[in-house]
This record gives structure tokens, C-alpha cells and sequence, in this order.
């Protein structure tokens, strides 16, 4: 699976010719507008539709309530404006993971008991719990991003992007700058550290580099033994894998310490409470691997910040709120052609059907279902993923960058 993966994103961000257009945005419009007829003002009516809602929050090491709240914003401007599903409205049906095995299973079971049509997750480092669970029920299982073999290669999982990918894409564009050594700072958990044990060392080390795990355990208020012991290591590049606590106590070590490594992060780390912990100075040039464009004047990127405005106007648009929005909006947009009945067979053959879809908050990307995106990747949708550059303590340049694998990239 790793080497699989590995292969996968081997040319992802050395493959991009700065002159294809299809897989870069560009800079800020001169003025902002949103996507045609983004507010149309088709509200849902009838009998509620119940869709599960699985979201990564409730934990002691990982909670990020935000995602749940982005997508239910999604979901009340679904109802209001693009008529739910079949013309119904969309009911929540929301469990909290925790990210704890015991509690996502209890979550997924749920799901199958609720007999629910499709479940939608926002995020979730225990895919490979969740989901044979939910696509064993013959219960689709939709979400912006997955990274568990059972996620991307089970037959009712649908995941919409190549951020799927990240770590492995990290490895790539690692590869693309010449490091020979990189270190990856991660939360001790397994949800995390297992996939960068699973996919991420071996992506890197693929790509010709030395590569080293670091665990820092959760609530850590000053990793600077374990970021020391990492720089000896004389790494060109730092990967920070955590929720604020954890991203906030490694940046600020690298900062003390002097550390000139590259950093590249997760969206996770982009949250303004991180920024603000640590200082924009800190965060320079720092390369965000995400899903999604939360910041740019494109009319995608505009939708999302004015959606999260009105329905979850409390929420952060800049952290990792918008893999939430993603995963639901996503959802919506896929299953729009569906009229009659919803059932999880209807549901499944919408969602198998999507074509073109556009991804939210990621203008100029869409994602089609019909099992080609990646080879060897079958639940995956979309084959890109979004670069984003810190600058002055905020996120900009948004590049959309493709995922092509070796053999059919033609380079």
C-alpha cells in the first residue's frame, strides 16, 4: 500500500508545468465574485432527509469541533439554497469520534443501526475502523479526505480529493527540493503516527531520503527536547503533524533552536491560534499541504468564506474547517441529480455516476467517481490537492497541483 502510494505522488509537484493552467490558481481577482447563482434561494421542503455525520472531536488528544461546524453550515445552505437532496431536507445524524478506536467503532455502528443512506465524515485518522463497518452495510461513505486503504479502495468509499495523499505528497515535493533528510513531528497518536509509520517514512524514503519520526505527546507545552533531538539529524526539511497544542509547541522550538529546515504542514497548523502563538515570523514560507483554497478571491474560495459567515459565523475559515465544508458540500453537489426515493442504493449510484463535479473552496477543481482518478486508488474521486504559502502570518498563493502517477504523466 505504501509503495503503491509512493508511486502515486513520485512526480505529483515535479510533474506541474507552470504552464498548464488546469492546475494552478492564480493570484487574487481583482474583484471577488462568487460562482453563478451560488444563492438561489431553492429551499428544501418535505420529510428530512437523515444523513450520518462522523466528525474528529470529543478527544483528549485530537478534537476539532470546527469541521463538524463547516459542515453543518454546508448543510443549512444546501437546504436553503440547492433544495437538500431530492428536493428534501437534509437532517444530521452527528456522532463524535473522539479519535479513539472504541468510540469510532461505536460511531459507525450507529450509523448502521440509524440506517442511515450515506454517511458523510469530515475527517478521521481511524478510517480503517469506520469504514468497513459503513461500506459493509452497503452504506456509502463520502468525505473530502481519507487515507486508510479501506477509505480509498473499498467499494461504497467515495473520497473527493488527492489530499488524501498528503504526506506522500510531501515526499514528493521533498524530493523536488533536494532534501536528503527530513523529520516528521508528530502527536502520539496512532491515528496520526500510523499513517506516517504506514505511508508517509516510506513515500520519503522512495524519494531518496533519510526520514525519522519523532513523537510528541499530546498537551506538550515545550517540544524543545524532542525537536532538538530531531535537528541533530540535520534535516532540509520538517514535516509537523498535530492539532494547535502540538503544532504550536514544535514551531516555537524550531524558532528558539534556529532551525532552518523547510516546514510543511497540514492545514491544521495554518489555525490563527497557532499563528498567534508562535509569531508570523515563525510561520514564514511554511508550505501548507490541503484540500482546499480558503483564501483566495476565486469564486469557490469566496463561497466558502461567505457561507461559513452566515450559518457558523464563530468559526475559523483559515484552520482545518474546510475539509468539514468539503466533505458535506461535496456530498450534495454529487448527489444533485437525485429525485425519488433516497435510499443507500440510490445514494451509491449517484455518487458512482458523479461526473465533474466541482470541488468546494478549490475553484477550476473537480472530481469524478468513477474509480480512474489514480490507478490502484479506486474510492478516490479527485487526483489534486492544494499547496498554500505562508506569508506575513496568513495563507496565500493557493496552487492547485496534480497527482499523476509516473507511468502516465508523460515526463
Amino acid at each position: 500500500m505504501a509503495a503503491t502510494a509512493a508511486a502515486v505522488v513520485a512526480t505529483s509537484l515535479a510533474a506541474c508545468s507552470s504552464d498548464d493552467d488546469s492546475n494552478t490558481v492564480d493570484g487574487a481577482s481583482p474583484s471577488a465574485e462568487l460562482p453563478p447563482g451560488a444563492f438561489a434561494g431553492k429551499v428544501a421542503s418535505g420529510e428530512p432527509v437523515r444523513i450520518g455525520l462522523l466528525t474528529n472531536e470529543g478527544g483528549q488528544a485530537i478534537s476539532q469541533p470546527e469541521t463538524r461546524e463547516a459542515a453543518e453550515a454546508a448543510t443549512k445552505y444546501a437546504n436553503e439554497n440547492l433544495g437538500g437532496i431530492a428536493g428534501r431536507p437534509i437532517e444530521l445524524v452527528v456522532c463524535k469520534t473522539q479519535e479513539e478506536p472504541t468510540a469510532a467503532r461505536d460511531c459507525a455502528q450507529q450509523m448502521v443501526e440509524q440506517n442511515v443512506p450515506a454517511v458523510v465524515v469530515t475527517s478521521t485518522g481511524l478510517g480503517s475502523i469506520v469504514n468497513p463497518i459503513i461500506t459493509g452495510a452497503g452504506i456509502p461513505y463520502a468525505t473530502a479526505l481519507g487515507g486508510s486503504p479501506a477509505e480509498i479502495m473499498s467499494e461504497n468509499s467515495f473520497v473527493w480529493t488527492a489530499g488524501s495523499n498528503t504526506s506522500q505528497a510531501m515526499a514528493a515535493y521533498g524530493k523536488e527540493q533536494g532534501w536528503k533528510t527530513a523529520v516528521a513531528y508528530s502527536i502520539d497518536s496512532p491515528a496520526a503516527t500510523g499513517s506516517l509509520e504506514r505511508m508517509g517514512g516510506p513515500a520519503f524514503r522512495a524519494n531518496g531520503m533519510e526520514f525519522e519520526l519523532i513523537t510528541i505527546p499530546f498537551g506538550t507545552p515545550d517540544a524543545t527536547p524532542q525537536v532538538s533531538a530531531g535537528l541533530d539529524k540535520d534535516p532540509q526539511g520538517v514535516l509537523v503533524y498535530g492539532e494547535s497544542t502540538v503544532c504550536t509547541s514544535v514551531i516555537k522550538a524550531l524558532s528558539t533552536l534556529g532551525s532552518t529546515a523547510q516546514i510543511i504542514a497540514p492545514q491544521t497548523c495554518a489555525a490563527p491560534d497557532v499563528v498567534s502563538a508562535v509569531g508570523p515570523t515563525a510561520v514564514e514560507d511554511m508550505k501548507i499541504f490541503s484540500s482546499g483554497d480558503s483564501v483566495s478571491d476565486k469564486p469557490e474560495s469566496v463561497l466558502y468564506r461567505e457561507i461559513m459567515a452566515k450559518y457558523a459565523p464563530d468559526t475559523s475559515t483559515e484552520g482545518y474547517a474546510v475539509t468539514g465544508y468539503q466533505s458535506m458540500l461535496g456530498f450534495v453537489r454529487a448527489v444533485q441529480g437525485l429525485t425519488g426515493d433516497v435510499t443507500k442504493e440510490t445514494v451509491g449510484n449517484a455518487l458512482r455516476g458523479a461526473k465533474d463535479i466541482p470541488l468546494p473552496a478549490a475553484e477550476g477543481v473537480t472530481f469524478t467517481c468513477d474509480g480512474t482518478a489514480i490507478p490502484g486508488m479506486s474510492s478516490i474521486c479527485g487526483n489534486k490537492m492544494i499547496v498554500l504559502t505562508m506569508k506575513d502570518g496568513v495563507l496565500t498563493d493557493p496552487q492547485a497541483v496534480s497527482v499523476v502517477p509516473p507511468q502516465t504523466s508523460g515526463q
